[in-house]
């Protein structure tokens, strides 16, 4: 991957997790932590879900420990907290790519698994891993905001390509 991979990958998800969270608060009262079917409690729940694993790959990428005992939290924030502080997670990887050199970018960082396990990965690939998880995991936060019944953002690559201008440079 390269820098301005790096660089549109990080704006690409912060400007989609604004979209998804700004449409959870649009919903009407309550649906945003009625209970739902699946792994996840509800939406917040799930959106805490993408914060927490941002946070422990922040971790990872710093070398230093994340804390977290497990890849969620058994309770989760008020939604206009958890907005505010996916923002701020959100913000760091923007400055972290900003900051990335090429060197950098192929550095092989090791760190355990939340689950056990030794883990290696570039800081490429980490960061790759984090974009990917929380595209996934949009998506099923989409689903839920389509049974409510509402409509959700189109949060896909192509569209913020086309609707978001670039200046990478």
């Amino acid at each position: 991957m390269d820098i301005r991979t790096a660089r549109t990958l990080t704006r690409y998800s912060a400007w989609a997790n604004r979209l998804i969270f700004d449409a959870v608060a649009a919903l009407p009262p309550g649906e945003a932590t009625k209970p739902r079917q699946g792994l996840f409690k509800n939406m917040v729940h799930m959106l805490n879900h993408i914060y927490v694993i941002d946070r422990i790959f922040q971790a990872h990428l710093e070398g230093r420990p994340h804390g977290y005992g497990a890849r969620n939290t058994p309770d989760h924030p008020p939604l206009e907290e958890l907005r505010a502080a996916q923002q701020d997670i959100d913000a760091w990887y923007v400055a972290w790519s900003d900051r990335l050199t090429p060197a950098a970018m192929q550095e092989k960082v090791a760190f355990q698994y939340v689950g056990g396990g030794d883990g290696v990965m570039t800081r490429g690939e980490i960061l790759l891993h984090v974009v990917n998880h929380t595209t996934y995991h949009r998506g099923f936060v989409a689903e839920m905001v389509y049974r409510v019944p509402a409509t959700p953002p189109a949060t896909d690559f192509t569209v913020y390509v086309r609707d978001v201008p670039q200046n990478l440079d």
